[in-house]
């Protein structure tokens, strides 16, 4: 009980964006981090080349803060298509190839094009992919251009320090102006286009390892 109160007290003090008296750095393309209490880092998401065929003044700005042994991160997304579900990822590359991506969950925008969305786990310099070998998979969405694959590759640890927003679906995009591309960034693996990323930071250093 007396970490569930801890635990629902830190979620109280965190703000959705932005910090009093925070410090900002500048990364290797210009972006700007914002570091502000508790060990908090602020940073903005822009729209991807895509995106900006139906959303060209999308925005997010995204707030991490150390809670203990995870991080919060809340997202608050802004002129998006109205009424319209987005699937956020933790990527390795901010745009395509993409590299390794972790599906993070989801997040909806109002009528007026507004969203946000707080998501709790490992969000800074440590986050990362693994697999020592290969095995077996559940195959349980074999639909469309990508299936499930049966088995894993291996791989050596994996940084991933940046995050992508996508159309949870092709028909989405394309009712809201933007190319009805089908790729797999949603939980049947039939998303969208990209909308949203990070790419205002370098591809080896991505706004998460920024959080140390």
């Amino acid at each position: 009980m007396k970490k569930l109160i801890q635990l629902a007290i830190a979620m109280l003090v965190i703000p959705a964006s932005g910090w009093a008296g925070s410090k900002h750095a500048k990364g290797a393309q210009g972006a700007q981090v914002a570091q502000g209490a508790q060990g908090a880092v602020s940073f903005d998401m822009l729209v991807s080349a895509g995106g900006a065929v139906c959303a060209p003044y999308g925005r997010a700005s995204v707030t991490i803060t150390p809670v203990g042994p995870v991080e919060y991160m809340n997202v608050s997304v802004s002129n998006l298509p109205p009424n319209t579900d987005f699937d956020f990822f933790v990527i390795q590359l901010p745009t395509a190839p993409f590299g390794m991506s972790w599906y993070q969950g989801d997040i909806e925008t109002d009528d007026y094009g507004q969203g946000s969305q707080t998501f709790i786990g490992r969000f800074n310099i440590e986050t990362f992919v693994v697999a020592p070998g290969i095995g077996p998979a559940p195959v349980v969405f074999t639909d469309g251009p990508f299936p499930d694959a049966d088995h894993n590759p291996a791989t050596n640890p994996i940084q991933m320090y940046h995050l992508g927003l996508w159309f949870n679906s092709p028909d989405a995009a394309a009712a809201a102006g933007c190319a009805a591309t089908v790729t797999p960034f949603s939980g049947n693996h039939q998303a969208g286009i990209q909308v949203l990323n990070t790419r205002n930071f370098p591809d080896d250093a991505g706004p998460l390892s920024q959080l140390q």
